[in-house]
């Protein structure tokens, strides 16, 4: 690739910004980089952070509170963070206290876990952003821009643009509503949420930017945003893609395979994307914490520097053994057949680390089932057609069991008016109800783990199943489907999962800061169900890969904090396994990533 030109900041300077895209692109700093640049103009700007894994503080070394606060070093930049989970948990007080002395204890469990999850989280941060776009004075005085650190989903907007009346109908509406459940004390705030979506359809005010990186998960993220945005009116629409590695080293298979991939990956994106202003942003293989870091950034000097920043500190393969895939192999064989789980946030390659740990099984002799429920996942291009005889693959089609289960609910849900079947129809769309959907098809594969090991690639969350655990009839149904009965009782599918004996989960991260932080929350969400993960895969590592490119020599050093911080505060078993030069596809890639893997 060519040598990439200091991005044109100026073209984003509506009032609103909003920045969105998948974990770990890079929105924080991307965001950041903007904000600093424009208060360096002169203009008034407000910086807002409404991401659950925000590094806000950190970026630019400051605490960063609930209120508008401005930076030491930059005239004209404040800073607020809106703590998604805090704001969530004194949502939910106002939603549930009226109920405590009214409903029963199960009932009132039930509303709990319905407001615990992603969408509650997500509802909360809107309805405290909406106040910054539709209340011009926020103490500070009047902003020429606001820059916003993740924007709201096209769910979300759906969502707020609903008719009314969200109280009412879930009340009269036993079947249960998985998102809309926590929209239920929010219509006197409805004009405001009107406002903020005009204001994010007029072009005039705002500008979108999704964030990527130059690869093919990361993309199809930033695709199906973009589409959705596209269908509520949001048109004026930007691209970032950041992180892309620019030169090239002799004889360095691992840098010439990642400008490969990279090709790839953009030449494939869909049309939409490709037509949208876009600005590159190349890897920057340094601390971006700090003023200095974010201007050298905006003024472009951090990419002529970045690949000769390297650190002196070791690597953690220089200090350490670093426990490989086979070791896990090993482990699983010992333990006997039973579920394998892999969970992980998209892109951190849990279908890829699924294929290894069967085919690896597999070939050792034993009976190995392997499924997935990822729309995204591509086993039969993973494995290429080629996989040992005891290895029996499946694929659970989520758009044909939401499909089922959509049917199912409007079918139960009887005669309803057009208000409400446009509410139980939204809600059904929501990322909740997917993993509600598969869940029986799930759980079938999971009651085949008492003869042979049986791998699930992408499970429910914690929240999904402790949900499913408190909605009466509903979960009545999914035992009886699990075929579950042992000893004269009822096994059921979370009865399994939290059983060490029958089920071992595995969490699949990268050593980035943001996915290490994603995987610590679902590991804290799955333990609030009663399931401790077994532990975590720690993929796509630099370190142990062989390269000598100074970007990513740089890179790998970047990551030993991160293993340093799962190894000793988050997960008692960590396997490491690098990034392979060589795509890992085919029985014999695949095993060899499970058992030559050297520490």
């Amino acid at each position: 690739m060519t040598s990439i030109q200091t991005p044109n900041w100026s073209r984003w300077a509506t009032r609103y910004l909003f920045f969105t895209g998948k974990g770990g692109v890079g929105k924080t700093t991307v965001a950041s980089t903007v904000a600093v640049w424009l208060a360096d103009q002169g203009k008034r700007t407000l910086l807002v952070s409404t991401d659950p894994a925000s590094n806000l503080g950190d970026v630019f070394g400051m605490t960063v509170g609930q209120a508008p606060q401005p930076v030491t070093g930059v005239d004209n930049l404040y800073l607020v963070n809106i703590d998604p989970e805090q704001a969530a948990d004194a949502y939910r007080a106002r939603v549930i206290d009226p109920y405590r002395e009214v409903l029963p204890e199960d009932e009132l469990r039930g509303l709990e876990e319905q407001m615990s999850g992603a969408c509650t989280v997500e509802i909360a941060a809107f309805d405290e952003f909406t106040r910054f776009v539709t209340e011009p004075s926020t103490g500070q005085g009047e902003f020429d821009h606001i820059v916003f650190d993740t924007a709201p989903t096209g769910h979300t907007l759906r969502l707020m643009m609903l008719p009314s009346a969200w109280s009412d109908y879930i009340q009269d509406s036993p079947q249960g509503a998985s998102c809309l459940g926590p929209l239920a004390g929010l219509d006197e705030n409805r004009q405001r949420y009107s406002a903020t979506v005009e204001s994010l359809a007029d072009a005039d005010q705002t500008a979108l930017i999704l964030v990527t990186r130059p690869e093919q998960s990361a993309i199809r993220e930033a695709a199906r945003a973009s589409g959705e945005l596209q269908s509520l009116g949001i048109q004026n629409q930007h691209l970032a893609l950041n992180g892309l590695l620019t030169t090239s080293l002799q004889d360095d298979d691992v840098a010439d395979a990642i400008l490969y991939r990279q090709r790839l990956a953009i030449d494939a994106m869909p049309d939409a994307l490709q037509r949208l202003p876009r600005v590159e942003i190349p890897v920057i293989a340094r601390d971006l914490r700090g003023l200095d870091a974010l201007r050298a950034i905006g003024d472009g000097s951090a990419f002529e520097s970045s690949e000769s920043h390297v650190h002196d500190e070791p690597t953690v393969a220089e200090t350490d053994e670093v426990p490989d895939l086979s070791g896990l192999i090993s482990d699983l064989e010992e333990w006997g057949p039973g579920a394998v789980m892999l969970m992980g946030k998209g892109g951190v390659g849990k279908t890829t680390m699924a294929a290894s740990v069967a085919v690896a099984l597999a070939r050792r002799g034993h009976p190995v089932f392997l499924t997935t429920t990822d729309p995204a996942a591509h086993l039969a291009d993973t494995l290429a057609g080629d996989a040992p005889d005891n290895l029996e693959v499946s694929h659970i089609d989520p758009a044909v069991e939401i499909e089922k289960y959509r049917a199912d609910v409007i079918r139960r849900a009887g005669d309803i008016d057009d208000q409400q079947r446009a509410l139980l129809e939204e809600d059904l769309r929501s990322p909740c109800t997917e993993e509600i959907a598969v869940f029986r098809a799930f759980s079938r594969s999971l009651s085949m783990a008492r003869n042979r090991y049986v791998i699930l690639d992408t499970a429910p969350t914690g929240h999904t199943l402790l949900l499913l655990d408190t909605t009466g009839a509903y979960h009545q149904e999914m035992m009886r489907n699990a075929g579950g009965v042992q000893g004269g009782r009822m096994i059921t599918p979370l009865m399994r999962l939290q059983n060490p004996d029958y089920t071992r989960v595995l969490i699949v991260s990268l050593a980035e800061g943001t996915p290490v932080l994603e995987a610590e929350r679902l590991q804290d969400d799955l333990r609030r169900a009663g399931i401790d993960p077994y532990g975590w895969i720690i993929n796509q590592t630099y370190h142990l890969s062989g390269t000598q490119h100074p970007t990513l020599l740089s890179r790998a050093k970047l990551e030993r904090s991160e293993i340093e911080r799962v190894r000793g505060e988050l997960a008692d078993r960590v396997w490491v396994v690098p990034w392979q030069s060589d795509a890992p596809t085919g029985e014999s890639q695949l095993a060899a990533m499970a058992g030559a893997v050297t520490g």
